[in-house]
């Protein structure tokens, strides 16, 4: 084989192997835009993802929270009736259980009559004390009329007596009589006479004024009557009120409105008073959300929450956090920790955040207390926007990728070809 064939033979794959790198760098490069487009995108989501979490505290340890009613009987009885199914919607007032009335019925009725009783003795006491009063009134007039008798009598007495002190100075001057025995002895009949109807007067006054205060004595006596006779029927009126108040019992109402849950009696069943019959689960609901200790320095009321529930809703909806409990659920409940007794571990405490939601007749549909939900607060506002991170992501992938080209190529050069 002459030289210039071999010069030939050797100078065809030379002059091939720049073509075949060319052509395999194609997908290389396809490969490397995308792992750089991919790598943008990761970066980017990551980003992203922790600015956002910077701002935001979350927890799985929350639950819907109501107020629920809890119906119980105040009397015992048998049921007659019930109105109502479970989670019936209801409204305060509406009638829930129905009792047997017929024994409330006959004691309000015989509470009726005896404050009837106690109306009518309540009259004829009125009427005894007003004629004692009466009475009152003529003993005082007639005492006063002889107490004027017995003035008018004294006054005769002391002008008889005077008479007859004149007749028996002139009958005891025997020289010189003036008046005759029969006028002398007029004289003094006419004073004893006067002197024994005065005193006659005095006694008469003396009784009368006894007979006024024996009056006022019986008016007292007929007053306290009357005072006990009218606290007889004030109480003969509680205890109608107090009967009618039992006999209302036996219709059980809605205090307030809501759905009826955990129905808990049938017609025919006789209950206690005291006795749980049902609940009602109010409308007004809201989340609880046990936060850890360290998540609760930066959450305030106010601030913005979004909420994922589960169940059969599975939706996000929005509320805001209305109050920070002011102490661990551990501390207020049954049983409370204390750590000055035996060795301490340091537990991280779950503190009760009460978060409302923005629009309640939204979050009443399929909600109830005890379900699941998942609070996100919103901490504070985001310093990088996602335009901002997206372009930092994509100039850090571009340069990130072309840094690695450079050194793969400078790489493949400076390795020797075999």
């Amino acid at each position: 084989m002459s030289n210039s064939s071999l010069e030939s033979g050797a100078s065809v794959p030379a002059t091939n192997l720049p073509a075949n790198e060319l052509e395999s760098q194609g997908p290389k490069r396809i490969r490397f835009v995308l792992g750089a487009v991919l790598f943008g995108v990761a970066l980017f989501f990551g980003l992203s993802y922790l600015a956002q979490n910077a701002v935001e505290e979350s927890t799985d340890d929350a639950f819907i929270d109501a107020h629920i009613s809890s119906i119980a009987s105040r009397a015992a009885g048998e049921v007659v009736a019930t109105h109502v199914t479970e989670n019936q919607s209801v409204v305060a007032g509406d009638l829930l259980v129905e009792m047997d009335p017929r024994d409330a019925e006959v004691r309000v009725s015989q509470k009726q009559a005896a404050l009837q009783s106690s109306m009518a003795n309540l009259h004829a006491f009125e009427a005894a004390f007003e004629l004692m009063r009466a009475r009152v009134a003529t003993s005082e007039s007639t005492r006063k009329q002889t107490e004027a008798e017995a003035e008018a009598s004294r006054a005769t007495y002391d002008n008889a007596e005077a008479n007859w002190s004149r007749a028996s100075n002139i009958w005891a001057n025997t020289e010189f009589r003036a008046i005759s025995r029969q006028d002398y002895d007029a004289a003094k009949s006419t004073v004893t006479s006067a002197r024994a109807n005065w005193q006659a007067n005095v006694q008469k006054t003396a009784s009368d004024a006894s007979k006024v205060m024996e009056a006022k004595a019986q008016v007292t006596a007929a007053e306290k009557l009357y005072e006990q006779a009218g606290a007889q029927v004030r109480q003969s009126e509680a205890d109608v009120k107090a009967a009618e108040l039992e006999l209302s019992y036996t219709k059980i109402k809605a205090p307030v409105g809501g759905r009826v849950t955990r129905k808990m009696v049938e017609k025919g069943a006789y209950v206690q008073a005291g006795q749980n019959l049902l609940a009602i689960v109010r409308p007004e609901i809201w989340v609880t959300a046990n936060f850890k200790e360290t998540q609760t320095r930066r959450i305030r009321a106010g601030q913005l929450v979004r909420i994922e529930t589960e169940g059969i809703t599975n939706r996000a909806m929005e509320g805001h956090v209305e109050s920070v409990q002011s102490g661990s659920g551990a501390r207020f409940s049954l049983l409370p920790p204390e750590n000055a007794v035996g060795n301490f571990v340091k537990v991280v405490q779950r503190v009760p955040v009460k978060i409302v939601f923005n629009n309640p007749m939204q979050a009443m549909e399929g909600f109830g207390p005890g379900m699941s939900v998942t609070p996100t607060v919103q901490t504070g506002q985001r310093h990088y926007s996602d335009t901002l991170l997206a372009i930092l992501a994509v100039a850090f992938s571009a340069l990130a990728f072309s840094g690695l080209w450079l050194l793969k190529q400078r790489h493949s050069r400076a390795t020797p070809k075999v």
